[in-house]
């Protein structure tokens, strides 16, 4: 018998003469055993509990300064009401919203790659114009990490650069285009186009003078402007000279503000009628009701009629809070937060490819016709409508009137954002 074994009975007989009796040595490692268990089982509720009480972050990146501000300033509002409509939480988990800048598309994109690398955010909101999304849906596509933008409206954004992390609230342009030009041509088929020099000016000619050339109309002219342009004047001499039946815009918020400025300070108001396929609120509420005009296309507005109990309530806080009615890039964040909360919580998930999944499937009260982003291609489809100014405005906000909503019949929604063919969109699958 070895000396190991010898000194084992020795200890076994000191503790006790019991055949398979513990040791004092037994007893302390099968104690230690039970306590660190314990511990542990103790632990990691604790650790679970700590994960579940992280914050969620969501990230915006939306103008703070520059042509953009103040519609970025209204789309931030309604992000910020329809977080707070959800107390600020979803799936029982704080939501933390993360504001950068996008003075343009270079900075727009670092902007949303930071989100994504140093704030570890689940999803991104953001772009007040068509060249900021792009950048931003490249960003999208890489880090897979779903971005949603309310207020693009080049139809390459869910055409040919579509891609499985991106969503787009606002109607694209030809959609826009094809929903106004009824109302134009009722007024005559020789159009003047004048445009800004960036993907949602060039859209606007593009989609507008194919459906001018399909009517068998003509183009007077066709001027380009850059961005932020200050003195419109020489196009509209060119414009009274020419004298065309309608004049299409293509400008951006304050570029348009100027622009009518202008046109009714040049005695042009009430002469040759001027559209644009879309119009903020704000660019009419930037001038004096004397000087607003023309026929608009818009999403969404908040005197028209059958809103949703939802949609009541926003007009009610948001009026309330900031002492106006929301105009209609405040229901464009709002729309898009909610449609992001609701494929968070119906994800299960903040994994980017299970909420790019979800999204796919949200259905949003809409009123008559629901919303929602369609599968193949992410493009939000729902009715679109066109307004006139008033004629005489007698309210301080609602200076609008409602002409029409496209299509008449709901089963025709669809159609009217495109076939697969027309869109364009080739999707690739979704990478995890």
């Amino acid at each position: 018998m070895s000396e190991n074994h010898g000194g084992d009975k020795k200890e076994r007989g000191n503790a006790s003469e019991t055949p398979g009796a513990m040791t004092r040595r037994d007893w302390l490692a099968a104690a230690g055993k039970t306590l660190a268990s314990g511990a542990a089982m103790m632990a990691a509720p604790a650790f679970v509990r700590a994960q579940g009480d992280q914050p969620l972050k969501l990230g915006l990146v939306i103008a703070k300064q520059g042509v953009w501000t103040e519609q970025g300033e209204m789309i931030a509002n309604g992000v910020k009401l329809a977080l707070a409509d959800a107390g600020n939480q979803v799936r029982g988990r704080r939501v933390d919203l993360i504001w950068y800048d996008e003075p343009n598309p270079q900075s727009a994109q670092q902007n949303m790659q930071k989100l994504v690398d140093e704030d570890k955010v689940v999803a991104v909101i953001g772009g007040t114009n068509s060249g900021t999304s792009l950048a931003m849906a490249s960003v999208a596509s890489r880090a897979k990490v779903p971005y949603i933008s309310p207020n693009a409206a080049a139809r390459e954004l869910t055409g040919s650069s579509c891609n499985p992390y991106t969503f787009r609230t606002l109607a694209p342009t030809p959609v826009t285009c094809r929903a106004l030009a009824p109302s134009l041509l009722a007024k005559g088929k020789r159009w003047h186009f004048l445009v800004a020099n960036y993907a949602y000016g060039q859209d606007i000619q593009r989609s507008m003078s194919e459906l001018l050339k399909q009517a068998g109309g003509t183009m007077t002219g066709a001027d380009v402007t850059p961005l932020n342009t200050t003195d419109f004047s020489s196009f509209i001499l060119k414009i009274r000279q020419t004298k065309p039946d309608v004049v299409v815009l293509g400008l951006p918020g304050g570029d348009l503000s100027t622009f009518l400025k202008q046109y009714a300070e040049m005695g042009m108001r009430g002469t040759i009628p001027v559209a644009c396929p879309i119009i903020g609120d704000s660019d009419l509420w930037a001038i004096s009701p004397d000087a607003a005009t023309g026929y608009y296309g818009k999403p969404w507005h908040f005197s028209s009629p059958g809103h949703t109990p939802a949609e009541l309530a926003f007009i009610k806080s948001y009026t309330a809070k900031y002492g106006k009615p929301p105009a209609d890039k405040a229901w464009l964040g709002w729309f898009s937060t909610r449609g992001l909360l609701e494929g968070i919580k119906q994800a299960k998930s903040t994994s980017g490819a299970d909420i790019a999944s979800s999204l796919e499937t949200v259905k949003l009260d809409d009123g008559a016709v629901p919303a929602y982003y369609r599968a193949w291609d992410h493009q939000m489809v729902r009715r679109w409508s066109v307004f006139k100014v008033k004629d005489h405005v007698t309210d301080k906000w609602d200076w609008l009137d409602q002409v029409s909503v496209v299509p008449q019949n709901a089963a025709d929604v669809d159609k009217l954002y495109g076939s697969r063919q027309e869109v364009g969109c080739t999707m690739p699958p979704r990478q995890i």
